[in-house]
């Protein structure tokens, strides 16, 4: 969050210093506008993306102080969706965004021209938000409690924003233009109620009617161009041609060795019947983790275990689980001489399933990074 805001003050006063000391490129100076604004915005969550899409809306004045460089004050609101895909259940609320933005002309801003069909404008900018109304979501923590879900909102409701966007803006008549905006907001962990120690992403997209007034323009100075006289040209002698130089004998060079790092990725997936632990299963697997782990000397690998949640309950299936990831660990130290340091072991039991098809989530999945030097020659 501080590179960003960082990145945007930069900007600001890259842009105004270099207007404020270069002379106006056109008649045009300053102008101010109002705009309404119409469109969905998404809120990023692990859950189908046509499930969260919502309507917004928002109304906003601006003031260009150049042609090039403007800023405004931005009000984004209306509605909100989050959910939780395993459940098939999802909630709203609602919220308002303020923000004071930026808006770079990048269209005015390389060209002498200041009257385009088409502008395309860059946006960047900050504020705050403030959200309420989350009924939905205390119903269904209330029916599943065990949703590791925190109700963020009970202790404070305000949030952060941070947007950059992109705007394609053109005029329909002299006063009165439209534009289709889309911008990426950056907002507390808070803000849909999921904690998961990161910002929340929200998304919009929306198209705009603006009304713009108070056009300043400056008086053109122009000069009178001199007639430009050209001299004649002068004759030039050409030099008599030089004799071509013997081409050198061309020495072949021979290949030189030459050493690099190969970087490999180890990824290995053993599947398991119910009720039974089958010595014979995962062999080939087994000895490709051998294998890997031998050609890496710097390699380590983790050996994860799951259970189906089809059948058995959780706490025999947080133990089958850890069988499994264990088995395999002591088969690859015993059976296959790999350095029991670099192998570490995990299970998740049933919170976890890899795999939609319940039957394949009997499993354990190794997965390793690594690398090692071969010598190849150019």
């Amino acid at each position: 969050m501080k590179k960003l805001l960082t990145i945007v003050a930069i900007a600001m006063l890259t842009v105004l210093s270099a207007n404020a000391q270069g002379n106006d490129k056109g008649r045009l100076k300053s102008y101010s506008f109002i705009e309404a604004q119409g469109g969905v915005q998404l809120t990023s969550t692990d859950a189908p993306m046509d499930k969260l899409i919502t309507p917004t809306a928002a109304l906003s004045f601006g003031h260009y102080f150049y042609p090039a460089v403007g800023v405004r004050l931005h009000a984004n609101a209306w509605q909100s969706k989050s959910g939780f895909q395993s459940l098939d259940q999802y909630y709203k609320w609602k919220y308002v965004t303020t923000d004071a933005d930026l808006l770079l002309n990048l269209t005015n801003l390389f060209s002498k021209n200041y009257k385009h069909a088409l502008n395309v404008i860059l946006v960047g900018g900050f504020g705050l938000n403030y959200a309420w109304d989350n009924d939905e979501l205390r119903a269904i923590t209330a029916q599943h409690r065990d949703l590791n879900t925190e109700l963020a909102w009970d202790k404070n409701r305000f949030s952060h924003n941070i947007r950059a966007g992109l705007r394609l803006e053109t005029d329909v008549t002299k006063p009165i233009g439209l534009s289709l905006e889309v911008d990426a907001n950056s907002l507390s962990d808070r803000f849909n109620s999921k904690m998961n120690n990161s910002d929340d992403w929200m998304f919009t997209a929306m198209l705009g009617l603006s009304f713009r007034f108070g056009h300043k323009y400056k008086k053109c100075e122009c000069k009178k161009e001199e007639p430009v006289v050209v001299p004649e040209p002068v004759p030039v002698v050409e030099p008599e041609p030089k004799p071509e130089p013997k081409p050198e004998p061309v020495v072949e060079k021979k290949p030189e060795p030459k050493v690099v790092t190969v970087k490999e990725q180890l990824h290995e997936e053993i599947f398991y019947v119910i009720c039974k632990s089958d010595p014979e299963v995962g062999k080939r697997q087994m000895q490709k983790v051998a294998d890997f782990m031998k050609r890496n000397p710097n390699a380590k690998v983790r050996v994860v275990g799951y259970a189906d949640k089809g059948t058995g309950n959780p706490r025999l299936n947080m133990g089958y689980s850890q069988k499994r990831a264990e088995n395999c660990r002591q088969e690859l130290i015993n059976g296959y001489g790999c350095d029991a340091s670099r192998i570490s072991v995990d299970y998740k039991g049933d919170t976890v399933q890899p795999f939609d098809e319940n039957d394949k989530n009997r499993c354990v999945i190794i997965d390793g990074d690594g690398s090692h030097e071969e010598t190849k020659y150019e």
